[in-house]
Formats: structure tokens, sequence, C-alpha cells
């Protein structure tokens, strides 16, 4: 009898257990309240340090707004007077041709230091954690050190050339409009290098050894097997990669106001540092923003295309 009553207790708070713990699976799966409890902060933070500031920045480039002043409507009056300021011009013609230049170099260079990373043997640890230190180091702080190298008195390229009798004359690489430009190219290459290399190389792993070892024993060597197997696969990957790049690239701010601050004679100007210039130093916030939006359309177009080569990438026969 008493062990009776024992399991009958333990019975009812078994039953009573499996009773609160399904209610409150059951709670957590169906009631969509706690779903958005926790989307809850990233939505918030989208809303108050993406969605408020691109307002205010609409606003304030249909605007005549400056600093301590809360402007009127002025329409597209801004945009208008962008499009006939040569400084514009200049900066719409320098960020082409930095983002341009800057992307073809890192993906060649991408590619080849992805294909070395591969083929390593010895070490390859310590030589890959290596090869990530320019994307770790702080952009302004890396940026600094190039400009002590580039710096006209004291330039340590300079110096070096000079010493292996490459040049017998200072080269004035941040005075010169276009060698500013050559350097501002330079350091943002150095810059992404290892973001496309750590993700080629990503890519190159995940390719199955069978196809080229299919492709050699149909009698392609190294150069048939790249073209023919490596770059048709990693074609998504180079998308998505060139993608994020061309959206960074066109976008820098610290590489360019660091070493040149947009100039000589704003032959380095770009979006960033014009619209920082405008709006900021000059007081013209209205312009400012009108420069920083003159961008969004841009990145817009930029990403509408690399999304369709991505799919149709991702598609093989």
């Amino acid at each position: 009898m008493h062990l009776k009553t024992v399991n009958g207790g333990v019975a009812k708070l078994a039953a009573r257990g499996e009773a609160q713990t399904g209610g409150l699976s059951d709670f957590l799966v169906r009631d969509t309240p706690i779903a958005y409890g926790f989307i809850a902060p990233a939505f918030f933070l989208l809303l108050f340090l993406v969605a408020y500031p691109f307002v205010l920045s609409l606003w304030f480039s249909l605007s005549d707004a400056r600093v301590g002043e809360t402007g009127s409507f002025v329409g597209l009056d801004n945009f208008r007077r962008l499009l006939r300021s040569g400084i514009f011009l200049q900066t719409l013609q320098n960020s082409i041709v930095f983002t341009s230049l800057a992307l073809t170099l890192k993906t060649v260079f991408g590619m080849i230091l992805a294909l070395l990373l591969f083929r390593l043997v010895r070490f390859k640890r310590l030589i890959r954690g290596a090869v990530l230190l320019p994307f770790i180091v702080p952009t302004a702080l890396s940026t600094l050190v190039w400009w002590w190298m580039f710096e006209p008195l004291y330039s340590v390229v300079n110096w070096t050339l000079k010493s292996l009798h490459v040049v017998n004359h200072d080269i004035p690489w941040l005075p010169d409009p276009y060698l500013a430009m050559f350097t501002v190219i330079l350091v943002n290459t150095w810059r992404g290098l290892p973001f496309f290399a750590i993700t080629l190389f990503a890519g190159l792993v995940a390719i199955p050894r069978e196809l080229y070892e299919a492709a050699e024993s149909d009698g392609a060597g190294p150069v048939g097997r790249f073209w023919y197997v490596t770059v048709p696969l990693l074609k998504p990957v180079l998308a998505v990669v060139i993608l994020f790049s061309a959206i960074f690239t066109l976008a820098d701010f610290n590489i360019v106001y660091v070493l040149t601050k947009g100039g000589p004679m704003n032959m380095t100007h770009l979006f960033a540092t014009y619209s920082f210039v405008l709006g900021l130093q000059s007081g013209e916030i209205g312009q400012g923003a009108a420069v920083s939006l003159f961008l969004f359309p841009i990145l817009l177009a930029v990403v509408f295309v690399q999304l369709r080569l991505v799919r149709k990438s991702s598609t093989y026969d």
C-alpha cells in the first residue's frame, strides 16, 4: 500500500513536470512575441544608427542647413550646385578611377596570393595569419605609417630608392597630383588585399580535388585547370568579394584623409573626404549631405549589378 502511494505520487509529479515542459515548449514555439523580443535589439540598432541618420541626411541634403542652423527647404538646389561645381566633378572622376584601379589590383593580386597560400607546405598557419595583419591593424594607424614612408622630407621610400641607385633625386609622392593618386591606390590595395586573399583561399579549399584530377587526365595543364576549373567555381565567391570591396572602396575616408586630405589640387578627393570638407570644415551641412547622398545611387547600382552577376555565376550547366 505504501509503495502504491509513493508510485502514484511520483507518477503525478512526472505528469505535472511533462505538462509544464510541454506548455513551455509550446509557448516558445508558437508565441511570436518571443521571436520579436529576440530581434528587437537589432531592430532598434538599425533604426537609430542607420535609418535615423539616413533620413536626417536626406533632409539636410534638401535644405540650406549650416553648422548651428536648421536651415530651410531648398529642394534639389544642392544637387544642381554640385553638378556645376568643378571640384565635385573632379571628385566624381577621382572616385571612379580610384575604385576601378584599386579593385582591379586587389582582384589580381588577391587571386595570386590565394593560390600561393593554397600551395604552401611549410609554416602555412604562420604565414596565413601574417597575411591578415594589414586587415587587423587600425586603418588610421597603418596609414599614418605609410604617410611617414612617403613624406617628402624624410621619405623612407625615396631613401631606399636612392640607396639602390634606382633614382638620383627625391620623388614627390604626395605633393604631385598623379603620384598622390597612385599612392592612395597603393595603400588601399595593401589594406584590402588580405580580404580578397583569405576569402578566395577559402573558395579554393572548397573546390573538389576530383575536378582537377579529371581535368589533368584530359590533358589540361596548369593554365587550363585554372581557367576551366578554378575560375568558374570561384566566380560566386569572387563576385561577393568584389561587391563588398567596391562598397568599402567607394566610401573610403581614412586612407585618403590621412595621406593627402584630398589634395593636392583636389586630385585625390573622394565622396567621403569632400563631404567632410564641405559639411564640417566649411560648415555647409546641406552641401556635405548632398555629396554623401550622391554616392547612394552609385552604390545601389553597383549592388544591383553584382547581385545579378552572383545569381548568374551560381548557376552551372
